[in-house]
């Protein structure tokens, strides 16, 4: 049997900004990028060079650091054409598909991007990825990728889109609320640089006004279970080399679904109960506009103590006001509700702008 790198090839139909170009063409176009383009236009640059390389079969990629310290991983370039078909089957997204990439180009959500229109076919134009990347478009597109605070920017503009997935954070229930009615298909997507970005997504907005949470749906060639902690272990043989033990804790549906409900290093062990810090901030979404996040902090007699953190100057209106939210609000479990609110004049932050739990915590700290 012989082996063909599909990574390669790179499509007929593939165009940047409406113009096609083959591999030698576009080896020349990222050239250009990294001597005479734009900041973001130099890590596509790169990324492609990296990629028209023939000599390496892997692609060098760096994590957020969102869940601990930024870690470098070396991905086999045939997995990430694996992850593309899967993308493209799953949400239906063929050749000649118009996508829009507003992603940086250092981390997997865009780099991925960019393998899915080589691969697929697709005509890919490319913006600076900023929190409003639609602003001064007026063309519609079939697909495209955000975070959740690029959303969140532009939903008086998400008509433009047909398809939209948003990962790389957590998507509010008060933004999902924003969202329903709009014409825009909008997917929540879970995965991480080591599954070579999504491998399950979620409808957020579903035309049947069902108030249900919908669950995560895996990809083709991926299958899920769980380990005696409730912690999700994915196995998808295309592009992974063996099971994926994660540290994200699911109620698992069927052997292709299931619910996220937190992470196991998140966990608040106050008096022996078990607190998700993603629950009580979820109950508190609809409450606080400015960035939060829930966490334990030691107390003597129960262990940990439920603890809310919201990014704010000090004012004591505002915190009085805060704690009185907390306390009136009814759909708290028992132990849920914070003893406390802290003010922090600014969180500290992951490199692709997320927030760094950990990090803020031991600043607060000292």
């Amino acid at each position: 049997i012989i082996m063909v790198n599909t990574h390669l090839a790179i499509h007929p139909n593939f165009k940047i900004n409406g113009i096609h170009f083959d591999k030698n063409e576009l080896y020349s176009v990222a050239y250009s990028y990294v001597k005479e383009g734009e900041a973001f236009e130099e890590k596509i640059g790169d990324f492609l060079i990296d990629w028209l390389n023939d000599d390496y079969d892997t692609i060098k990629v760096r994590t957020s650091g969102s869940t601990g310290d930024p870690k470098i991983y070396f991905i086999d370039k045939q997995k990430m054409v694996n992850s593309a078909l899967a993308t493209g089957k799953f949400f239906n997204v063929k050749e000649g598909t118009k996508a829009l990439l507003c992603l940086p180009a250092d981390y997997i959500g865009g780099r991925m991007m960019l393998v899915r229109a080589m691969i697929l076919g697709w005509d890919l134009d490319i913006v600076e990825p900023k929190s409003n990347p639609l602003d001064n478009l007026f063309k519609t597109y079939d697909f495209c990728a955000m975070t959740p605070f690029q959303m969140d920017y532009s939903l008086g503009r998400l008509h433009l889109i047909k398809k939209l997935i948003v990962g790389g954070g957590t998507v509010s229930e008060h933004l999902i609320g924003l969202i329903q009615g709009i014409p825009a298909k909008v997917f929540e997507v879970y995965g991480m640089t080591e599954t070579i970005s999504h491998i399950a997504a979620r409808r957020l907005n579903p035309k049947k006004d069902n108030k249900e949470k919908r669950p995560f749906k895996s990809l083709p060639n991926v299958s899920i279970s769980k380990n005696e902690d409730n912690c999700l272990i994915i196995k998808a043989p295309k592009i992974l080399e063996e099971e994926l033990q994660t540290n994200d804790i699911v109620e698992v549906l069927t052997f292709k679904k299931f619910y996220w409900k937190g992470r196991l290093d998140n966990i608040i062990n106050s008096g022996g109960v078990k607190i998700f810090p993603e629950s009580v901030e979820e109950k508190l979404q609809k409450r606080i506009t400015q960035r939060f996040f829930i966490a334990g902090l030691a107390d003597d007699s129960l262990g940990e103590q439920v603890v809310l953190f919201v990014e704010a100057p000090q004012n004591e209106k505002f915190l009085s006001d805060l704690k009185e939210v907390v306390k009136k609000l009814k759909t708290f479990d028992k132990y849920e509700r914070p003893k406390n609110v802290y003010l922090i004049e600014k969180f500290e932050e992951t490199p692709s702008g997320k927030i760094h739990r950990q990090k803020t915590l031991k600043k607060l700290m000292g």
